[in-house]
């Protein structure tokens, strides 16, 4: 029998079985089925989507049982759920309208605007579906099926491998089980996900629609209103929402760009509630929470606030400057640097966060304080000290040989990503070198499954970084006398041998040929630690199995996970109390008409007029626009639905408060909160304000 769990694709539907009893080893089995029982599980968690029963959400508060929110064997509010790039998204028709972050669209908002059709400054509301605009290099991946695999992956590792060679044996097979797959399910993308360092593997499947358009942005004064003054802060007023469509070809089957295309059926879609929340109701999050690193030691944080986080600041610091600089007198410049600049921000101020949070919080300590415990649990039995014994101690000897190269490390990888030109060189160079590799010993980028995508966002981004110079009669140096800028020649590039790499007399791609070498020193040094902290955190979660009562879920890695929690608003210091619920009031009181407190006239008319339609909060009086949530939340759940008990779409997840950057590290009821954007705002600004009525009907309003 197939082990994997189908969800309807496109146009068919396969078998399914029950994920229950697949799962449960892939996701618990180092850690102990107890882990998930109300009395020792706290509201702390990223929640796999096959442990619902085990949450007991019910008693929390949520109406819906655990298989109307995910059924492996009938369609469920899961089905509902994308990823958007980098974010989340929900459709909320069945003509594949979804609803995202402002900030998710932002790339897309600015590849379609020009100084003469600035769609960032005004925004961009389509009548009709035929002027619904490419998002260039956006994708929609929805999961459809998964299974463990974790056996699989393991079998190709044993105790004499060295580090660097565990590392790539783990990845080649990881890359065989997602080709296998592929060619089993033809149209579906795999991808091998390690749910538990070291230890479990899970195999996704998913459908990727290639043709994505904006539909409705509203303008950046509402949809970045308050800027990086207000990123990561609470209150916010900020209306951080906006809709694209999924397209894909007449038979239903994913495909790229084309007039002909139609809109994409989801087979389920998120219901909107515009009566939203209220302080203290019930409300869940569906979406692919990013990374986090709760199960790392002490060590790693010291890394982390000593080395890195530093470093990072001050290089994000240096490139905003400078964009600041080159667009203060030139709005087509700005516009060209937008995308770039909010990305740098947005990592800047989290980072200067988690360095604040890594201080205030005591994690370190506590950190330190909790493996002094389980030293002495494995010191305490003689069985335990032979196998774990040192294990705390091999992993910071990993972070301490890091923090000896790390300044140097740092700043030749920050040369390679911060200076557009050399990210294409690298990129030629790196793709021309592993093409002469067999294809499963490639890195992943270079593989022939995604060479294509490869290729084209390689495209996108030499076109942009064209479009982004100002004067290119005015450029010097290598970016004068450089060609990479011309996407032909860098796609030509492409298909040479090194040898004729070599040859080509390109001043970037010389420079680039001679750092490579150092590149591929880092990779292989990267590799080698990986191996190592691989192998040492499984073995410090097997230790902490037997010593912990209350044991973790896995981090988060990408992958569809669940969290839970309340409207409620929190205390960040002394006798400062914010309250969860921001208002329409609270925009006009910041609008001083200097950046990045600007209001659109339409919404201030709208406002003083009192213009609110049926979206005014019964007992404030006003139109709310921003919720404040005690949810786990990470980014990657940027988008996310915020769903009331019933799973109903009450808000959209946007942000965390600025104490709760240190999110990524350790959750705490006291000081995690996310934001997100009320509906009754999004649906205000949108059918009120703008008079796009078209999309609340579609949405069934």
């Amino acid at each position: 029998m197939n082990k994997f769990v189908a969800i309807n694709r496109i146009g068919c539907i396969p078998a399914r079985t029950k994920l229950a009893s697949v799962l449960s080893w892939a996701f618990l089995a180092p850690i102990g089925l107890g882990l998930l029982s109300p009395s020792s599980r706290a509201d702390e968690g990223m929640f796999p989507i096959s442990e619902l029963e085990r949450l007991q959400l019910q008693t929390k508060g949520l109406s819906l049982k655990p298989k109307e929110i995910f059924n492996p064997n009938e369609i469920s509010l899961v089905d509902g759920i994308c990823r958007v790039n980098g974010c989340t998204g929900s459709f909320v028709s069945n003509k594949g309208l979804i609803v995202t972050n402002h900030h998710c669209a932002f790339d897309a908002i600015q590849k379609v605007s020009t100084p003469e059709k600035d769609y960032l400054a005004d925004g961009f509301v389509s009548k009709s579906q035929t002027e619904e605009l490419p998002a260039a290099g956006y994708t929609v991946r929805i999961t459809e099926q998964y299974e463990d695999v974790s056996n699989q992956v393991l079998s190709v590792v044993n105790d004499a491998m060295s580090a660097s060679d565990r590392t790539k044996a783990i990845d080649k097979r990881r890359k065989e089980l997602e080709k296998e797959a592929e060619a089993k399910n033809p149209g579906l993308r795999a991808e091998v996900a390690e749910m538990f360092t070291g230890k479990t593997y899970v195999l996704f499947l998913y459908t990727y629609l290639k043709d994505i358009r904006l539909v409705f942005a509203p303008p950046a004064s509402v949809g970045a209103f308050g800027g990086e003054t207000d990123n990561w802060e609470w209150p916010r007023h900020t209306g951080d929402f906006s809709f694209l469509r999924a397209y894909t070809a007449p038979d239903g089957s994913s495909a790229e760009y084309s007039p002909n295309n139609v809109p994409y059926q989801p087979k389920r879609f998120i219901q909107v509630n515009s009566k939203g929340v209220d302080e203290e109701d019930f409300v869940f999050i569906l979406g692919y929470p990013g990374r986090t690193l709760r199960q790392r030691t002490a060590s790693y944080f010291e890394f982390e606030q000593q080395i890195r986080l530093p470093e990072i600041v001050r290089y994000y610091s240096w490139q905003m400057r400078e964009m600041e600089q080159a667009g203060a007198q030139d709005r087509s410049i700005a516009l060209k640097h937008a995308t770039r600049y909010k990305s740098l921000a947005n990592v800047e101020k989290r980072s200067r966060g988690q360095l604040l949070g890594l201080t205030r919080t005591g994690i370190i300590e506590q950190r330190q304080q909790e493996e002094e415990k389980l030293r002495a649990f494995i010191d305490s039995d003689a069985s335990l000290q032979k196998r774990y014994g040192g294990v705390l101690e091999r992993i910071g000897d990993v972070y301490t040989e890091m923090t000896r190269s790390a300044k140097q490390e740092i700043a030749l990888r920050e040369l390679r990503t911060a200076c557009r030109l050399f990210s294409f060189a690298f990129a030629i160079v790196d793709a021309v070198h592993e093409r002469q590799k067999e294809d499963l010993d490639r890195e992943p980028p270079y593989m022939d499954r995604n060479l294509p995508l490869t290729t084209k966002q390689l495209q996108l981004d030499v076109n942009q970084w064209l479009d982004s110079i100002d004067d290119p009669n005015e450029m010097t140096g290598w970016m004068k006398s450089t060609r990479l800028g011309d996407a032909a020649f860098a796609l030509e590039c492409l298909s040479k041998t090194p040898q004729q790499l070599a040859s080509v007399s390109d001043p970037a791609l010389k420079a680039m040929l001679q750092l490579y070498p150092e590149y591929l020193r880092l990779r292989e040094l990267d590799k080698e630690r990986e191996g190592k902290l691989n192998q040492l955190y499984g073995e410090l979660q097997d230790v902490k199995q037997k010593f912990q009562a209350d044991a973790f879920v896995p981090d988060a890695n990408a992958t569809l996970r669940l969290t839970y929690g309340r409207v409620r608003g929190y205390s960040p210091a002394d006798a400062v109390v914010r309250t969860p619920i921001s208002t329409l009031r609270g925009v006009l009181e910041k609008t001083t008409g200097v950046e990045p407190f600007v209001s659109p006239e339409a919404v201030l008319a709208k406002a003083k007029r009192k213009e609110y339609g049926p979206f005014v909060h019964p007992r404030l009086g006003d139109v709310p626009v921003a919720i404040l949530y005690n949810t786990d939340t990470t980014g990657g759940n940027s988008g996310s639905p915020v769903l009331n008990n019933k799973g109903e779409l009450v808000a959209v997840n946007f942000d965390r408060t600025f104490e709760a950057t240190i999110n990524d590290f350790a959750w705490n009821e006291s000081y995690s909160r996310s934001i997100g954007v009320d509906v009754r705002y999004v649906l205000w600004i949108t059918g009120i304000v703008y008079g796009a009525d078209h999309l609340l009907q579609e949405m069934g309003l």
